[in-house]
């Protein structure tokens, strides 16, 4: 059934303002608004889906799998974003969230998935899959796979991208856990511990969460990333499920149209700082476009006509 459809990849600063973005090139995509700048690099292995242009993407897989830490990994959602104002740790907020109920798509075992999910993955985890408005949340601190602190003084800031962009255009940009020029007095300053899972362990305590300030004018950098979701197979592949009957399945098979969305987010207001959207297009409405776009060019009706753009969403 998966192999009907194609993935179309979109991000914007809201739910409704969205834009196709590449998927497993080294181009980021930038998103600037009010409350931030954020630039994202999406990568997801075995890509089957489309491109900007919404015709079926020749980028397959990115060289970041080849590399380690990420040879299992099926996906990952890379970006660094810098506030315009200050956050509070406690606020900022990423994970999952649907438009409509998804109780009764729901599929059999999914609490002990849950569960499971909660206790082996991300404890920091909350969510309401009964609610109207279905969610699935964490604290951005204690969710990221990879977290790192830049500097705050313009020079070094400067001097961090200028070794991103001397960088070959297909080397993947992998990070590693730490901090950039003043950001490592930054970590230190707020008691952080050097590597990864001490450092989501710290921050599943909520009073370290509070305690911290994602600073205005200083960039974060994130990466999360799994070999859980196979967006190839759109099926869900966590650790003990093959040995609970009912819980290995593909995701389509309770699809009910919704886009998957990752949002991160002010946990205090409820507004979206950036959001990312995972939607299946079935192919033959794909192929449809396509006839509908080579008709009047082949009766002569149209002239021949290019466009383009950047990959700025503001």
């Amino acid at each position: 059934m998966a192999d009907r459809y194609y993935l179309s990849v979109t991000a914007g600063p809201t739910y409704e303002d969205q834009k196709p973005i590449p998927i497993n090139t080294e181009e980021s995509t930038r998103i600037s608004t009010s409350k931030l700048t954020a630039n994202l690099t999406i990568r997801v292995q075995n890509y089957r889906g489309l491109d900007v242009n919404h015709q079926p993407s020749p980028h397959k897989t990115s060289p970041y799998f080849a590399h380690a830490p990420h040879e299992r990994d099926l996906y990952s959602l890379q970006f660094h974003f810098t506030p315009k104002a200050d956050v509070n740790g406690y606020d900022m907020v990423f994970g999952n969230d649907f438009d409509h109920p998804i109780r009764d798509k729901l599929p059999p075992g999914f609490q002990q998935a849950f569960n499971l999910v909660k206790w082996f993955i991300d404890p920091g985890l909350y969510a309401d899959v009964q609610a109207e408005e279905p969610y699935l949340y964490g604290p951005l601190l204690s969710s990221m796979n990879v977290w790192r602190v830049g500097p705050k003084d313009d020079r070094e800031q400067e001097a961090v991208e200028e070794v991103r962009a001397a960088a070959p255009a297909d080397r993947p940009h992998v990070f590693e856990e730490g901090g950039d020029g003043d950001g490592v007095e930054a970590r230190k300053h707020f008691k952080i511990p050097g590597d990864a899972a001490a450092r989501k362990k710290f921050f599943l305590t909520e009073k370290n969460l509070r305690d911290f300030t994602f600073e205005a004018g200083r960039e974060y950098s994130n990466d999360f990333f799994n070999p859980y979701l196979d967006f190839n197979e759109f099926a869900l592949r966590l650790p003990g499920f093959s040995v609970i009957p009912g819980i290995t399945m593909p995701i389509i098979s309770y699809w009910d149209g919704q886009p998957l969305r990752y949002v991160m987010k002010d946990r205090s207001t409820g507004e979206p700082f950036f959001v990312v959207c995972f939607t299946l297009v079935p192919k033959d409405d794909v192929a449809k476009k396509d006839v509908k776009t080579e008709e009047p060019k082949t009766a002569g009706a149209a002239a021949a006509s290019s466009g383009g753009g950047d990959d700025d969403v503001d």
